[in-house]
């Protein structure tokens, strides 16, 4: 496995070996993205949850450590508290639109390294005056290696963003909330 990988990389024209390494920048990019906003979200939808629940019980005072107190300074006016509510959700969705990018565009890197791919192999084989199935095969299978790789990509892409966007509407559930009931007792 490891051999026929490396025969395929020491075998690969420039075109290919770029597409692979486009394409293992996106899956690097995708989980750096993914493992630092997710940890991020994580610890502000507990931080949001524990405000509310402060706000609704006991103490009837937003939390300190709350994101939209952070923001709004204590002032209760609609107007502010809706300015923070955006600027929070700005603040925690970002580098998420990249994964969506990554996700469209993946497949066609892929592709396009598989098109010329394929193309390369025609080009050795014009010069034989009979190919045979068994040459064909192994230069197609080699050439879709590429479209794999770029599918491959955007299924992590698009996992990581609709689990990351699932994560902000949780947090921007708990904001909205937090400013409902501020705006209710202000």
């Amino acid at each position: 496995m490891i051999d026929s990988a490396l025969n395929y990389l020491s075998n690969g024209s420039a075109i290919t070996l770029l597409v692979l390494w486009s394409l293992s920048l996106y899956m690097v990019i995708v989980f750096w993205i993914f493992i630092y906003r997710f940890l991020s979200l994580k610890s502000s939808i507990l931080t949001e949850k524990k405000s509310l629940e402060a706000l609704t019980s006991r103490s009837s005072t937003l939390s300190p450590m709350s994101a939209l107190n952070k923001c709004a300074n204590g002032v209760t006016n609609k107007d502010i508290l809706h300015a923070c509510e955006i600027n929070i959700i700005k603040d925690a969705s970002v580098g998420i639109s990249w994964m969506s990018i990554i996700a469209s565009t993946a497949p066609f890197i892929g592709l396009f390294g598989t098109v010329v791919g394929i193309l390369e192999s025609f080009a050795k084989f014009s010069s034989h005056s009979k190919v045979g199935f068994s040459v064909i095969a192994p230069a197609i299978s080699e050439a879709l290696v590429a479209t794999a790789a770029g599918i491959f990509v955007a299924i992590f892409a698009y996992t990581f963003h609709q689990i990351l966007v699932r994560k902000v509407y949780e947090l921007n559930t708990y904001i909205k909330a937090q400013a409902k009931i501020l705006i209710a007792k202000g």
